[in-house]
């Protein structure tokens, strides 16, 4: 477990390198569902996600030794550019292992920070094909998430909704890995016990409920053609896990179609650009799936920003009636 003092400590030494993320409030969004919504916009982030708040504690807490060989992590994209713009921030190389189908604009992101990209076919042998050019280059890992450095940087994103809105009655965050949700659950939980911690899952790909029910991380399964690819790793962490045991309210499922109006409605009422993954804990919330009080303090975070425009014409906008 991650504790609050690592997460203070994460954030104090990340502070001036990322960005403090606003807390917008959405009231038109927030008040059809009865809720005093805000919407903390990780969109707003360094590289257009969370993500470079727990790759750059974990570079930065690297020994310089194995800092200066070069560092080398696995993503479809929003990992893999943090890792990437760490890398470069600090001045050291980075490979990072993608799958083929990544999206283009984040494939595109992650070259424009000056890493290498080693593509690979098959989603589910990621990981193998990760330590075979690790272990041939001797490249320094940094894990997307499951590893207590990681989470404790994403956790600072807690931190600041408990700064910014002391009250809150429930966070509601996007679950991929869990990097986000251990961090950010740790963060809510050890701040403000009372306040509930909602994790979102795909309903198509689930695998933060299905690993809790087997007590251990197990596949998960890949839905085809998803918009919230950041939601789709190949497992959820061992440790990201033993937080939700301890630290999780609920976990709720949203579909796509739920993501995709909550992408419209963001874009078009709250005039916030997101990915998939960075609409679904709104999605949540709009479609019904979690429970809250009437005229409850609800955080969503909005994890990530990174969509192709053609994507969002033609698959968020396409027949919405010009996105009204």
């Amino acid at each position: 477990m991650i504790r609050l003092a690592d997460i203070r400590d994460a954030a104090a030494l990340i502070e001036g390198h990322v960005h403090r993320t606003p807390l917008l409030s959405a009231r038109s969004l927030g008040e059809p569902v009865g809720v005093r919504l805000h919407l903390k916009c990780e969109c707003f982030q360094k590289t257009g996600s969370f993500k470079p708040r727990g790759a750059l504690h974990r570079t930065l807490t690297l020994p310089p030794e194995a800092r200066a060989r070069g560092l080398i992590t696995v993503s479809a994209g929003n990992h893999a550019q943090a890792v990437a713009w760490a890398a470069r921030h600090v001045g050291v190389p980075c490979t990072v292992v993608m799958p083929s189908g990544a999206p283009r604009s984040k494939m595109d992101a992650v070259r424009g920070y000056g890493a290498e990209i080693v593509l690979h076919d098959d989603r589910a042998t990621l990981f193998d094909r990760l330590h075979q050019v690790r272990e041939e280059r001797q490249l320094t890992f940094i894990h997307p998430f499951d590893d207590p450095v990681v989470l404790a940087g994403a956790g600072s994103v807690g931190l600041e909704i408990i700064a910014d809105l002391p009250q809150v009655d429930a966070v509601i965050v996007p679950v991929g890995g869990g990097g986000l949700m251990g961090g950010v659950a740790v963060a809510i939980k050890e701040s403000r016990p009372a306040t509930r911690v909602v994790a979102v899952e795909l309903e198509a790909g689930p695998g933060l409920a299905p690993a809790l029910a087997a007590g251990k991380p197990v596949p998960a399964p890949r839905p085809a053609g998803t918009l919230a690819d950041g939601m789709t790793p190949p497992f959820v962490g061992a440790l990201p896990l033993e937080i939700a045991r301890r630290c999780v309210d609920e976990i709720v499922t949203v579909t796509e179609a739920e993501i995709v109006d909550a992408m419209r409605r963001l874009f078009t009422r709250a005039k916030l650009y997101v990915e998939g993954s960075g609409a679904a804990a709104t999605a949540a919330l709009l479609a019904g799936k979690v429970r809250v009080s009437g005229d409850a303090s609800v955080v969503a975070i909005v994890s990530g920003g990174n969509v192709d425009p053609e994507v969002l014409a033609a698959q968020v906008f396409a027949g919405a009636g010009g996105g009204r």
